[in-house]
């Protein structure tokens, strides 16, 4: 059973506190600033690329990098010193992003000769645990389906705002790609459209279900159990695997074997199963690398906007960096300028790599 408390800080914003029972914290809900949020990000429409972008310049005073002394995703030892987070039972918290990309109280952006709007939305940080030492990778398994469920949660509430229309939960980890915080956590952004990535491959899954009458993943998939040359993990109910289009030379898909539209989908059996492909994708990931595996983590499911989508899979894509020196990979001239991935590593190649590494979960 999922436990659910909700608390306000003193600067505005919204806390919640997810456990396996009942929740009880010490004194309010606490704030490193109890200064209300000033946030007003707007969009400025790409005429040329057809796709909205976010401007939020406050952004550049956010935290970084604190000295290990002052942590502001542990709960508070301190109460001259407030943290994000209070003391309590709880084991997940999300909190409202002091530094929001989208906000949903944006109002009157400026004016342009290229159309210019609001830039609603939400983004909320997900402390997945009060351990700062502790990765996700390092979570026990009932903790990672404990965190599948926040997910959950959190896709149905942002969902149920008719200006929500699409709800994206990730994890940035390692300052190769851009980390500011060193607790594990990761961030959920509610957008006011589909994104222009999941809005591509959406309709690639329409497509594809209107014609064959089955999700594009799903078959993919299925087509991948059968080769069985990438894959990492296979159970009953969810796989891992280096996809044979990859991009990036560690890319990993995580997924459940049959389509589920996003998380609140997902029965108990398939979360589980879900759980352990995650962790083994994780604990490959730092046995190949010997130290924390830097990546980014995103996690697709369908848009939010009330209608069914069976042609939607769930699925997890990993992004790990990469150059020839320190096999990281960095996106230059025909990635960023063009879009065109080249991979100079065959995802044949990574996934013995990642298959010879031995985990136990």
């Amino acid at each position: 059973m999922l436990y659910r408390r909700e608390m306000l800080k003193t600067d505005g914003r919204s806390l919640t506190l997810y456990g396996r029972g009942p929740i009880e914290v010490l004194g309010e809900a606490p704030s490193p600033n109890r200064e209300p949020l000033a946030a007003n990000p707007h969009l400025r429409w790409h005429p040329l690329r057809g796709e909205w972008v976010a401007y939020a310049s406050y952004r550049q005073g956010r935290t970084f990098m604190p000295p290990p002394e002052y942590n502001p995703l542990a709960p508070t030892t301190d109460p001259d010193n407030p943290t994000e987070l209070p003391q309590g039972n709880y084991q997940v918290a999300v909190f409202d992003n002091r530094f929001p990309s989208l906000s949903p109280v944006a109002h009157h952006p400026p004016q342009s000769y290229v159309p210019t709007a609001p830039g609603r939305g939400k983004c909320e940080v997900v402390v997945f645990g009060k351990d700062p030492a502790r990765s996700l990778s390092g979570l026990p398994l009932d903790h990672i389906e404990l965190l599948m469920e926040v997910w959950g949660d959190r896709v149905e509430r942002l969902g149920e705002d008719p200006d929500i229309n699409y709800v994206l939960p990730f994890e940035n980890k390692g300052i190769e790609v851009g980390v500011t915080l060193h607790h594990p956590h990761g961030q959920i952004y509610a957008y006011p459209f589909v994104p222009p990535v999941p809005q591509r491959m959406q309709v690639q899954e329409l497509s594809y279900f209107q014609v064959q009458g089955a999700p594009l993943l799903e078959g993919l998939i299925a087509a991948e159990t059968v080769s069985g040359e990438r894959i990492l993990y296979l159970g009953e109910h969810a796989i891992s695997f280096l996809p044979p289009w990859a991009r990036y030379p560690y890319e990993v898909w995580v997924a459940p074997r049959r389509a589920v539209p996003g998380f609140p989908q997902l029965t108990p059996e398939v979360r589980a199963d879900l759980a352990r492909a995650l962790k083994t994708t994780l604990l490959k990931y730092d046995g190949l690398w010997q130290r924390p595996f830097p990546y980014l983590m995103a996690w697709y499911g369908a848009p939010t906007d009330g209608e069914p989508h069976p042609e939607c899979h769930l699925h997890a894509e990993f992004y790990p960096p990469y150059r020839s020196s320190d096999r990281l990979k960095y996106l230059a001239g025909t990635e960023l300028a063009a879009g065109m991935f080249a991979n100079d590593a065959l995802p044949e190649q990574k996934a013995k790599e990642l298959q010879e590494v031995e985990v136990t979960l």
